[in-house]
């Protein structure tokens, strides 16, 4: 497994994360349609992994989502249970948010929520830099550390990085 770091601590009070203008919560079942038109803007740009509605709808449990006052969403991840790993996953945050702290925000409460399921790691696959994750006490880790069906799903063309967070 990943070596233990200290994870994610809360925003400190007065900190850019502490961004009154939007809420991070549970997606509701009826927002699947909502991720969806969220992510797309990523799956197009090759950020993101092209998913159907279908998943989006039958996985919105999955998801936290942050949300701004008007009821709009610009910001999600989503968290899949493993046995005792979980897996985040179609994390993004609409671009004229970004750098605002939700996703440090929507990162903190994806792994508050995994360690009131009694998850022992958390895995991620990321195209990117991963900084966000690597800030918060993601250390690379090899896809046989994370859950099998998981890391057997990941595209090879597309050289995505599996970073873990022991809990």
């Amino acid at each position: 497994m990943a070596t233990a770091i200290s994870a994610a601590q809360p925003p400190a009070a007065g900190s850019p994360d502490r961004d009154p203008g939007f809420a991070v919560r549970p997606a509701r079942e009826s927002e699947g349609p909502a991720l969806a038109s969220l992510s797309g803007p990523f799956a197009r740009t090759g950020e993101l992994r092209e998913r159907p509605l279908s998943l989006y709808v039958a996985r919105a449990s999955d998801f936290l989502v942050a949300q701004v006052p008007d009821g709009t969403l610009e910001g999600c991840v989503g968290l899949r249970e493993h046995a005792s790993a979980g897996v985040l996953y179609n994390f993004c945050v609409a671009g004229h948010r970004q750098g605002s702290g939700m996703g440090g925000r929507l990162l903190y409460a994806a792994i508050a929520r995994a360690r009131c399921r009694a998850l022992s790691t958390l895995f991620t696959a990321t195209t990117g830099g991963g900084r966000l994750f690597l800030r918060h006490g993601f250390v690379p880790a090899r896809p046989g550390q994370a859950p099998g069906d998981w890391s057997r799903s990941l595209d090879p063309g597309r050289n995505a990085r599996v970073l873990a967070l022991s809990l």
